[in-house]
């Protein structure tokens, strides 16, 4: 199964940071933010990571190369402005294998092991959830069974980590969309399931969830 790591966010709401620094290479605990994914990746046994890029994507691509430190090979898939999340997934799908794949949102940091994800046969994304943080208290989206609804309540937050089989966007069109309204129509043909990960997780979209994130690290 291949990877996919989403990197081509602007990072508005961690400026000043990101004017001159893409918001993956953010540093916490003395490492940049994409590093930490790639590494659980490699130690998974993911031999195959695609990063889509925009905003200052050369810095990207200089900072990890080829993917051969860590026994991977990276591609990129750039973006001359940015395509949200379902586009750009969309515009990478010929770099990505033809069956289901794992993909990591790059602003999250997580001790998630990504070894175990799988998609069952016959279904279209698998999400990993957490508890919701205090960002987002109502949460996304509803356990039922072992399937996900954007109905039913309680409601979790979706950690920016899921397998997605390509067939989701199958009647997509080049350019810019959002990847929810694509798994709330999933979620209602009952083709997306979910676990629920209680370990480490966090959403860094601030220069003060950053900070955190930094001072948990050098913690240990």
């Amino acid at each position: 199964m291949h990877a996919m790591i989403l990197a081509a966010g602007r990072g508005e709401r961690m400026r000043p940071l990101t004017n001159y620094t893409p918001k993956p290479l953010l540093e916490a605990g003395g490492k940049p933010l994409i590093l930490y994914h790639v590494e659980r990746l490699a130690a998974a046994g993911f031999r195959e990571i695609v990063i889509n890029h925009a905003h200052l994507g050369h810095r990207i691509e200089a900072a990890l190369g080829n993917g051969s430190r860590w026994g991977a090979k990276i591609r990129y898939s750039p973006e001359s402005t940015a395509l949200e999340t379902g586009g750009g997934i969309f515009k990478a799908l010929p770099l990505l294998a033809p069956g289901p794949f794992l993909v990591v949102n790059g602003d999250i940091w997580t001790n998630l092991d990504f070894a175990h994800l799988r998609l069952a046969e016959g279904l279209l994304a698998h999400l990993v959830l957490v508890d919701n943080p205090p960002h987002n208290p109502d949460g996304d989206f509803a356990f039922d069974g072992d399937r996900l609804s954007a109905r039913g309540f309680p409601r979790h937050t979706y950690s920016g980590v899921g397998v997605y089989h390509p067939a989701l966007f199958r009647n997509c069109t080049p350019g810019a969309f959002p990847l929810a309204p694509l798994l709330r129509a999933a979620m209602e043909r009952g083709l997306v399931s979910g676990e629920h990960h209680t370990g480490r997780w966090l959403d860094i979209g601030t220069p003060e969830r950053l900070q955190a994130l930094d001072r948990m690290l050098k913690v240990g």
